[in-house]
């Protein structure tokens, strides 16, 4: 792979966060018709106005500055101190003990976790099993690395069964020599859960074929009423290499902080490390006191922040129901991915019209699987009043432009 091909890889173009702001070339020839009123509402990333940080996340980030140097240069896998109580709070989490000294990193933000550990077990050649739709950088990383892809299809539009994602081909997958494995739970861009069965189920065939798993839990906090999560660390048949990222970038609105943390598999840990020590040093020094605010939070405040998401959820989802706009229930998280009905317009003209003509800013569902065409991924931890708004415009926007 060349160079130009390896980045080419990235097409950072339609990422979320990066969606094209203004009318361009690409609207030429379009009709476009009166403009809809209503604020910017930006669903290709949360709001932190309206979902603040967490409470105390301005004092504790103080006090690492106020330390200088010495939380200025931790070591490269993060402060000691840090990861000794983090260590302690996951293990409780997840119900699964860890070893701070060898089994976890601090890293800037998931995103970096993700790169670390992608880039500790990809290599040219290597195999890898990539859930379709999942987090648009998983795919486009094993492509950087020089892996070569293996689809697994989500039936995320029934969420009882339990055979998603696809067990069968999974299975296959790793028959037929994937090595690694990389997935989120709960899944970005649906916002579904895995079932305990597969979960287990992925961990017993990890195991059996000795395939890496690297599963992104970032959302495993904010689990809606009802549903049921289970931690892939705590099965009873645990893969001999295994990575698991979280972080308090989403659910705690931190992400302006860049904290993440991966831990699992030693070896793993310490490839990871050597990486971060060539790529950025460390995850930044004064920000990394934050984390010791992160499972910390006042009592009540967890349970009122998801029940404040599953109200701007329930709305939604009527709204675009109502709309012929076929919606999957997320069961945790803050992401929708609702299908649009046949337009007249391809998908990402579409999305620069919400921009230009309905003041709205969503992400194609090409990043998170590019065979998937009709839908977009917003996500909806906004202003319960603006997001009400917005997913009306969204609804007269495919209504307008329908075929």
């Amino acid at each position: 792979m060349t160079l130009n091909e390896k980045f080419k890889a990235l097409q950072t173009k339609n990422a979320p966060g990066q969606e094209v702001r203004k009318i361009n070339k690409d609207l030429k020839g379009i009709v476009i018709g009166k403009k809809l009123d209503g604020a910017l509402v930006d669903f290709s990333h949360g709001d932190v106005d309206a979902f603040p940080p967490t409470p105390s996340s301005e004092i504790v980030w103080k006090d690492g500055f106020s330390r200088g140097a010495s939380q200025a240069y931790t070591e490269y896998r993060g402060s000691a101190d840090i990861r000794k109580k983090l260590a302690d709070k996951l293990g409780r989490f997840t119900g699964q003990p860890l070893e701070s000294n060898s089994e976890l990193i601090i890293t800037p933000g998931t995103q970096g976790a993700l790169f670390l550990a992608l880039g500790s077990t990809v290599t040219a050649g290597t195999k890898v099993a990539v859930v379709e739709p999942d987090y648009f950088a998983n795919r486009k990383l094993v492509k950087f690395f020089g892996g070569k892809i293996i689809p697994i299809s989500l039936n995320y539009k029934d969420s009882k069964s339990e055979n998603i994602p696809d067990l069968n081909q999974i299975e296959n997958a790793f028959k037929n020599g994937a090595k690694v494995f990389v997935f989120s739970t709960p899944n970005n861009p649906t916002g579904l859960v895995y079932s305990k069965n597969s979960i287990n189920k992925i961990a017993s065939l990890a195991a059996t074929h000795n395939v890496t798993l690297i599963v992104d839990q970032l959302y495993s906090r904010m689990v809606f009423s009802g549903e049921k999560y289970t931690h892939l660390c705590s099965c009873n048949v645990r893969p001999k290499n295994l990575i698991t990222i979280m972080g308090p970038s989403k659910t705690e609105s931190l992400s302006g902080f860049r904290l993440g943390v991966a831990f699992g598999t030693s070896k793993l840990v310490e490839r990871m490390e050597s990486l971060q020590a060539i790529v950025s040093l460390r995850a930044a020094g004064y920000n990394q006191s934050v984390l010791s605010s992160w499972f910390d939070e006042p009592k009540g405040w967890m349970e009122n922040r998801i029940k404040e998401h599953e109200s701007i959820r329930d709305e939604l989802l009527k709204i675009f129901r109502a709309g012929n706009l076929d919606t999957a229930t997320p069961q945790a998280g803050s992401y929708l991915f609702p299908k649009l009905p046949p337009l007249r317009v391809d998908l990402h003209t579409f999305i620069q019209l919400l921009r230009y003509q309905a003041n709205i800013i969503v992400s194609p569902s090409t990043e998170f699987q590019p065979s998937c065409k009709d839908s977009i991924r917003l996500n909806f931890s906004q202003d319960y009043s603006s997001a009400i708004s917005a997913a009306k415009r969204i609804v007269k926007m495919t209504e307008i432009y329908k075929k």
